[in-house]
């Protein structure tokens, strides 16, 4: 049975399509990352949860230079996310890792990863040399996989995120 459940992740982690947000994705990408953040019990203040833009992210992306968020989708629903952008205060060669939440029943499956490294590929593309991120403590998960692709835990917050509520910072460096 085991081998059964492991191909069938295999199967599942294979149909997923890994895009661009468009405008129809925004209410399902906000229900997952407050469904996740709830999951986590994560502050509803000073995280992700009461981002103004949760609610219209492709269009907040699309408005922003050198930014992107992809959604994984499978069999036509939205099940995980992940962007980045521009670091408030930090200048221009420095980005941050946004957003990157997938529901329980996608985890494990190497779609976190997918998601990290198309974000990373594309902000390589488009001249940055650093990726910084913020999380929660309790997302042990992450963490782990950011320390897999590269990321290392920095002892103080970069730039002016808004998340106070996140107290764990990583750091990845394009050149390592």
């Amino acid at each position: 049975m085991r081998v059964s459940a492991a191909n069938q992740k295999n199967a599942m982690s294979e149909q997923v399509q890994i895009r661009e947000i468009r405008n129809e994705d925004n209410r399902h990408i906000a229900h997952v990352i407050r469904s996740v953040l709830i999951e986590m019990d994560a502050p509803r203040v000073g995280s992700a949860y009461a981002d103004p833009s949760l609610d219209s992210m492709a269009e907040h992306y699309a408005q922003q230079e050198r930014a992107a968020y992809f959604v994984a989708e499978l069999e036509g629903k939205i099940i995980a996310g992940c962007g980045f952008g521009p670091l408030p205060g930090e200048g221009d060669q420095l980005c941050e890792l946004q957003k990157m939440y997938l529901l329980p029943e996608c985890r494990g499956l190497g779609i976190g990863r997918k998601l990290v490294e198309t974000c990373i590929d594309h902000a390589r593309r488009m001249q940055y040399t650093q990726c910084y991120l913020e999380t929660l403590p309790n997302m042990l998960a992450a963490q782990g996989l950011y320390q897999k692709m590269g990321f290392r835990y920095i002892d103080h917050a970069l730039g002016n995120t808004g998340h106070n509520a996140c107290p764990v910072w990583m750091l990845l460096d394009f050149a390592d």
